[in-house]
């Protein structure tokens, strides 16, 4: 009687491992987890299949519209199956972006299958792909719809084209690009030249930018940059850098950082001026990451688990002459780092983030001090959650001026984000 044996496992440094991680976070994220969270299953993968099943998951989704398109051009009915379906999104993208690997990229997938079910797929990748290869040019040109020529939703599209009616390519195409590296330097501990210095020392092209902000040529992990665990320089893109300098904070002031995960904003804020931040996180496990991220820059501020909507429960009754509302959006201007948040997002998933910011600026503004400041931020281009906001806050409150407004749309250089600074009357 003859016997089949499970086919062997993949070896960690081969492409078929990282395709078959990433098509595993594709699925999850098909699934409704966004990307981090299942890429973090992975945590223990050496770190160079980490950083191969990243891309490969970043590049499927990001270009998730388009590589729908082909699958439906390419099989004759939708996979019931999400892994198979994953599998072949990693793969297309793979071969859209390493046509000269071809070869190997179909035989690692067709690996990569053998894995799943049993085997059960490795006849349907290996055809897909072939036929994706062979008919290549007919099915690129036959590529109809906004999902699939320019890689963001249908409803997304439109309310850029809304708002911003000279801008919106450029917007989604800044969307679709890798996101920059940039790096703020901890000036109580470093120079940003001397720390220029120390990167060109280990072969790390820089520039400057901003007021304590690096560019990075190329990304880095975060274990090449010189002094990074000793707390000299953090990865902060330079539209967020931003938010600290905005806030206009002097020592001696008591300043509240009321969504404060991961930290960096508020390490800012630690960085520029002695001030007593307390900082609020609703997640237990996010805010663990701020007191480590304050641990390795030598930093120190009260940081609790709480809502900041539900004042009674954290608020001593002192003012505060400072608030930082990084309040939760559509992540609209980062999607090029997140670009399972333009697949996780509903078009109805706008108002509900509206409604919360609202409740955020209700609830925080009697805790200001006359003549205070609050900074209301977002990583949002969407109106309803930027703009519109704030003029109806301010509309409907009599103590509230706003006293500066930026809307930083997605670039080369930077992420998209929303500022607005009010001040509440004496």
């Amino acid at each position: 009687m003859r016997t089949t044996s499970s086919p062997s496992p993949l070896p960690v440094d081969s492409l078929g491992y990282s395709l078959l991680l990433a098509a595993r976070a594709v699925t999850a994220v098909i699934g409704g987890c966004n990307l981090p969270e299942a890429l973090a299953a992975h945590a223990r993968e050496p770190a160079a299949t980490r950083a191969a099943a990243q891309d490969l998951a970043y590049g499927a989704l990001r270009r998730f519209g388009r590589g729908d398109a082909l699958l439906a051009a390419l099989i004759s009915r939708p996979l019931a199956q999400p892994e198979p379906r994953a599998l072949l999104l990693c793969a297309l993208y793979r071969l859209e972006t390493r046509p000269e690997a071809s070869h190997t990229v179909v035989d690692q997938a067709v690996e990569a299958a053998g894995r799943l079910a049993n085997g059960a797929f490795r006849g349907l990748v290996n055809g897909v792909l072939r036929n994706y290869l062979r008919r290549r040019d007919e099915l690129l040109a036959g590529l109809t719809g906004d999902e699939a020529r320019y890689w963001h939703p249908a409803w997304w599209l439109g309310r850029l084209r809304d708002a911003y009616p000279a801008d919106w390519q450029a917007i989604v195409d800044a969307g679709n690009t890798q996101p920059p590296m940039a790096l703020r330097v901890n000036r109580r501990r470093c120079e940003r030249d001397d720390y220029l210095a120390r990167l060109a020392g280990v072969g790390i092209a820089a520039r400057a930018s901003g007021s304590v902000g690096i560019l990075l040529d190329r990304p880095q992990p975060v274990d090449a940059l010189p002094g990074f665990f000793d707390g000299l320089a953090s990865v902060q893109d330079l539209g967020a850098q931003r938010a600290a300098e905005l806030l206009d904070v002097a020592a001696g002031q008591r300043v509240l950082d009321a969504c404060a995960a991961p930290g960096g904003k508020a390490a800012h804020v630690l960085e520029l001026a002695d001030v007593a931040l307390t900082a609020l996180e609703l997640d237990a496990r996010r805010a663990e990451r701020i007191g480590e991220n304050l641990d390795r820059l030598g930093l120190a501020a009260e940081v609790r688990v709480a809502d900041c909507r539900r004042v009674s429960k954290w608020w001593d009754g002192k003012p505060f002459e400072r608030i930082l509302a990084d309040v939760p959006c559509s992540a609209s201007g980062v999607v090029r780092r997140h670009p399972d948040a333009k697949w996780l997002r509903r078009e109805e998933d706008i108002a509900g983030f509206a409604r919360t910011q609202r409740q955020i600026l209700g609830a925080l503004w009697p805790t200001l001090a006359p003549g205070g400041k609050l900074l209301y931020v977002t990583c949002s281009v969407f109106p309803e959650e930027n703009r519109e906001q704030v003029a109806g806050f301010v509309a409907a409150q009599a103590q509230a001026e706003l006293v500066a407004e930026e809307q930083l749309l997605p670039q080369g250089d930077h992420d998209g984000f929303y500022y607005a600074l009010l001040q509440k009357a004496r």
